[in-house]
C-alpha cells in the first residue's frame, strides 16, 4: 500500500477576497458552497479547512474516497444538491450528533464531492508543483473517479470566468476563485484570490437587539414581507458608537408587542447553533426600511452578517418583500460541473 507523502492533518490554502476578475496568468474556477474538505484515499479521511474529522457526518462517502488511489490527497468540496441546485442548509444539517440521525439523513440527502485541487498522487507530493501541474494531474486522475466525484470546470480566459460568475449564482455558486498557474500550494496561507456576488436589498426593521453595555443598540433585526407576513432574514450590526446611542433612542420611541409573523422564520429560536448566546430581542413597529448589502443567502436568509449602506425614508415598507431574493437564470449544477 502507497503510504502518503505527508501526515493528516494539514491546513487548507486559503483566498484573499478581490473586488474583480482578475487578468493575467490565472485559472479561474466556479466558487463552490459547501464544506471544504481534504480527502485521503487508503485508510480514509475527510478533514475540514479547520483540520476537524468530516467522515463520520458523511459517511455514503467511504467508497467515494475508496475509489481514490492509494497515497492521494485531493483538495475539494463536499456539497448537497437538491432539484440541481446546492443546498447548504441542508448540508449544514449533516452535521448531527446522533449516529442514527447521521445514517438516516446520509440516504435523504446524500453528498458529493467536488474536486479542485491535487496535493498528492500515488505517494507523490505535488504541493510544490504550479498549479497548472497540478491541475494536469488532477483531471488524468478525475477520468476515472466515479460518481458522487466531480471536476470542478477551469479555464484561464477571463471573459469566460466573467460569464460564469454571473450564470452559475443560479446553481448556488457564491462566484470565482483565481489561481496563479505558477502557483504552489501553501498550507493555511491566501495564495488564492475570490470574488464573490454581494447584492442590496431594501429591508424592513422588525426589531433590535441591546448592545451588552446596555445604552445602545447591538443589531437591528430585518425583515422582508413573505405572503403578508414579515420573515426574519438576518441582522446588520456595522454601526458606529454615536450612532449606535441614538439609534436605541429612536426605536425605543416605536416599541411594539410583535412585528414578525407567526407562520414565517422568526429571530430568538433556539437551535444547536446558538451556542448559548442571548438571542432576546425588542420588536418594532414595522416601517423602518433600510437597505444593507448582504454575500450570501442560505434557506431564504442572509447567512452571514449584511452591511449597512443607508435609510430609505423614501421606501414604503409593504413594498419589501422576498421577491428581491430570486436568483438570476442559469444553468444548474449538472451544468456547471459539465461547463468547459
Amino acid at each position: 500500500m502507497t503510504a502518503w507523502p505527508f501526515d493528516p492533518p494539514i491546513s487548507t490554502m486559503e483566498a484573499k477576497v478581490r473586488d474583480a476578475i482578475p487578468a493575467g496568468r490565472y485559472a479561474y474556477e466556479p466558487k463552490w458552497d459547501g464544506f471544504r474538505a481534504l480527502a485521503w484515499s487508503g485508510e480514509p479521511r475527510l478533514d475540514s479547512r479547520n483540520r476537524k474529522p468530516l467522515l463520520r457526518y458523511f459517511p455514503e462517502l467511504r467508497p467515494a474516497l475508496g475509489a481514490l488511489p492509494h497515497g492521494t490527497v485531493v483538495d475539494g468540496e463536499v456539497v448537497v444538491v437538491l432539484d440541481d441546485v446546492l443546498q447548504f442548509d441542508v448540508l449544514a444539517n449533516r452535521l448531527h450528533p446522533a449516529e442514527s440521525r447521521v445514517a438516516a439523513l446520509a440516504e435523504q440527502t446524500p453528498a458529493a464531492l467536488v474536486a479542485f485541487d491535487l496535493l498528492a498522487l500515488e505517494g507523490e507530493d505535488l504541493r510544490q508543483a504550479p498549479f497548472e501541474e497540478r491541475r494536469a494531474a488532477l483531471e488524468g486522475l478525475a477520468g476515472s473517479l466515479p460518481a458522487p466525484w466531480h471536476l470542478t470546470p477551469s479555464t484561464t480566459d477571463p471573459a469566460v470566468a466573467g460569464r460564469w460568475f454571473e450564470e452559475f449564482e443560479a446553481a448556488g455558486c457564491d462566484g470565482i476563485v483565481a489561481k496563479p498557474l505558477d502557483g504552489r500550494y501553501v498550507e493555511g496561507k491566501r495564495e488564492m484570490l475570490k470574488i464573490k456576488h454581494r447584492r442590496t436589498v431594501d429591508c424592513v426593521v422588525g426589531g433590535y437587539r441591546v448592545h451588552k453595555d446596555g445604552d445602545k443598540i447591538g443589531s437591528i433585526l430585518l425583515g422582508l414581507y413573505q405572503g403578508g407576513e414579515l420573515a426574519f432574514l438576518g441582522h446588520c450590526s456595522g454601526f458606529s458608537e454615536h450612532d449606535r446611542v441614538g439609534m436605541l433612542r429612536r426605536f425605543e420611541e416605536i416599541r411594539a408587542e410583535d412585528s414578525f409573523g407567526d407562520g414565517v422564520r422568526r429571530p430568538g429560536a433556539e437551535s444547536r447553533w446558538s451556542g448559548g448566546k442571548d438571542l432576546s430581542w425588542v420588536p418594532v413597529v414595522p416601517g423602518v426600511v433600510v437597505e444593507v448589502s448582504y454575500d450570501q443567502l442560505t434557506g431564504g436568509r442572509f447567512r452571514h452578517a449584511t452591511r449597512f449602506e443607508r435609510w430609505r425614508p423614501d421606501k414604503d415598507a409593504a413594498d419589501c418583500t422576498t421577491d428581491q431574493l430570486a436568483r438570476p437564470d442559469g444553468p444548474g449544477f449538472s451544468g456547471v460541473v459539465s461547463a468547459r
